[in-house]
């Protein structure tokens, strides 16, 4: 007997909002898989949600505020990226900016702790 898909959703349309959470529950049972899975792709168009499950390798420092210490913060720049001062005093001003890009999930947080250690506000994205 083939898979009648026109008569299931059919079905579907007469369950109850228990009925169908019911059905949920024995399916995630019966194969293993957790409705919240499925759903998040279908719910995010796709392409955008599946780049959003894979794992991120490579990260973003950005510099967002330099703080009361703005010297120390310089130095904490000019230290990470190998800017020469006037570039690294530059970076520091006009803040929020990006110190550095694509580099691994341990070496940024290590330069987002050196910031926040030198005085500024930093974060990963």
């Amino acid at each position: 007997m083939a898979f009648d898909k026109d008569a299931f959703l059919s079905s579907l349309d007469t369950m109850t909002v228990m009925e169908l959470n019911d059905l949920v529950k024995a399916i995630e049972e019966k194969f293993g898989v957790s409705a919240a899975a499925v759903a998040a792709p279908a719910a995010g168009g796709g392409g955008a949600a599946a780049a959003a499950v894979e794992e991120k390798t490579e990260f973003n420092v950005v510099l967002v505020e330099a703080g009361a210490q703005k010297v120390s913060v310089i130095k904490a720049v000019r230290e990470l990226t190998g800017l020469g001062l006037k570039e690294a005093k530059d970076l520091v001003d006009g803040a929020p900016k990006t110190v550095k890009e694509a580099v691994p999930k341990a070496d940024a947080e290590a330069a987002v702790k050196k910031l926040v250690e030198a005085g500024a506000k930093a974060e990963v994205k």
